[in-house]
């Protein structure tokens, strides 16, 4: 397994420190991308370019293609889907290998809080279902419903993984998070170990994978090493988040990441047990004293120190197998 770091594509301090602890991959981080057309090739060639040229190699693409209206099965989603083919296609083209994604609608990841206080006065996220509960679209009719989810997303897969196979790149779907269904009128669908079973299920190509981004399957209050073992047994488990939280997925608090309530060791060798060896990133960090909060869970400290910590669990993972 490789440690990488979420790196917006604008060169920032971030990309500093990374450089200097001696990361040498990348994970291309973004919201939207409506105004970084990487559909076209040269455009998304010379993103790439950019992370070669301070040291990275650029291995996951993540967040940056709109596909709500794929997700909803509108009419306008005919465009975007024809956009993501042209960014698989130009992946494959460049050797970009993973295009992480998620089947969260109209709403993405949610929380209540971006300013809970962990003790020492770091910032840290938290979600409180009990606050979301008491906002009017809550409490009116479902919107969007898991059966319209799971049906646009039985289409993608069917469009979309041939032009994956082709273009050698592998598609890992992110859970929800929180994993809460329905969500201010919108139902969510990969929120429990058994929908990714299903997911998987949908298309049995190898290139149909997962994010396994651990803190929400902690949310779903799965055993996450175990978790590793059942979804990984076949090698689809195709990149990876480590983050960790305390609570579950109805009032949750994101931690430290040696602080949570996962055995983190246990998870670096259940990736070790099933062969992963994807990118794994450090996710949503603490923010540390000095820091703007300006991106919430992704400044660059809480996460530099996670970086220490998974090295260490890497190397003991590693020597314990070698004894």
């Amino acid at each position: 397994m490789k440690i990488a770091l979420g790196l917006e594509p604008d060169v920032n301090s971030k990309w500093h420190y990374a450089a200097q602890m001696g990361l040498r991959h990348a994970v291309s981080i973004r919201d939207v991308a409506l105004d970084c057309a990487i559909w076209d090739l040269p455009t998304l060639a010379r993103v790439q370019q950019s992370y070669a040229d301070f040291g990275f190699d650029l291995q996951v693409i993540e967040g940056w293609i709109p596909m709500d209206n794929i997700k909803l099965g509108r009419p306008e989603g005919e465009e975007e889907m024809q956009r993501l083919i042209r960014v698989i296609e130009n992946m494959g083209a460049l050797g970009i290998g993973v295009f992480c994604y998620s089947w969260m609608a109209i709403h993405g990841w949610m929380r209540t809080s971006t300013t809970t206080r962990l003790p020492g006065g770091a910032l840290t996220t938290s979600f409180d279902h009990a606050l979301i509960a008491k906002d009017p679209r809550s409490l009116g009719e479902v919107t969007v419903s898991e059966d319209l989810l799971w049906g646009t997303l039985e289409k993608f897969l069917k469009r979309i993984v041939p032009v994956a196979e082709k273009a050698g790149v592998k598609l890992a779907m992110h859970p929800d998070d929180p994993p809460l269904s329905p969500l201010l009128g919108v139902g969510r669908i990969m929120r429990s170990v058994g929908a990714f079973e299903q997911l998987l299920a949908l298309h049995d190509s190898p290139v149909n994978g997962i994010t396994l981004c651990q803190a929400n399957f902690a949310a779903m209050n799965a055993d996450v090493p175990a978790t590793i073992r059942k979804l990984g047994r076949d090698g689809r488990i195709h990149f990876a988040h480590f983050r960790d939280i305390e609570g579950e997925a109805h009032k949750m608090m994101e931690t430290f990441h040696d602080a949570g309530k996962t055995d983190m060791f246990a998870a670096i060798e259940a990736y070790r047990d099933v062969g992963f060896e994807g990118l794994m990133r450090p996710d949503h960090a603490p923010v540390l004293y000095g820091e703007p909060n300006e991106k919430p869970g992704y400044e660059a400290l809480g996460r530099l120190y996670a970086v220490g910590y998974m090295r260490g669990l890497i190397e003991a993972a590693r020597a314990v197998a070698d004894r």
